[in-house]
């Protein structure tokens, strides 16, 4: 499988200390399938004054079973609870790997409204199953990070 990674300089070699803490799935080194949304993720870069740069990856699926994965399907509550417990700082578990739907603006804003007390969980999720999912696969340990292989990067 092909993921890309969208940044303001090309990841050759991904690691974790580079990683910021609190985000949708936690720590950890976040690619996508979708060539689209990486170069979507390369805007916020460029808006600031940087280049935008896209790396490309394989990633031998064959090998998946040897990592702790978790999966989302769609937005969820079991997904919302999962990113509530990581954006604030409280994720205790040890996957290797997570993948799932991207907290893009409009996911982003509901989610907002619900971490602030301004919606429940149950208007959350009935505002967020009219959401289709982007998707993104956190890389969470060095494991992980082992079955992908760089194969190059171009400026978008």
């Amino acid at each position: 499988m092909m993921l890309y990674h969208g940044s303001y300089l090309e990841i050759a070699e991904p690691d974790l200390i580079h990683s910021r803490s609190n985000v949708d799935f936690g720590r950890g080194f976040y690619v996508t399938p979708i060539y689209e949304q990486a170069a979507k993720w390369c805007s916020k870069f460029k808006r600031r004054g940087k280049a935008g740069i896209i790396s490309w990856y394989t990633f031998d699926e064959s090998r998946e079973a040897e990592l702790k994965t978790l999966k989302f399907n769609s937005y969820s509550e079991r997904w919302l609870d999962f990113i509530l417990n990581c954006r604030s700082g409280k994720d205790i578990t040890d996957y290797d790997l997570v993948a799932g739907g991207v907290a893009n603006d409009k996911v982003f804003n509901t989610v907002e409204l619900f971490f602030d007390g301004l919606i429940d969980k149950s208007e959350a999720i009935n505002r967020l199953r009219y959401e289709k999912p982007n998707l993104q696969i956190c890389f969470r340990t060095e494991k992980a990070l082992g079955l992908l292989r760089f194969e190059g990067s171009e400026d978008v």
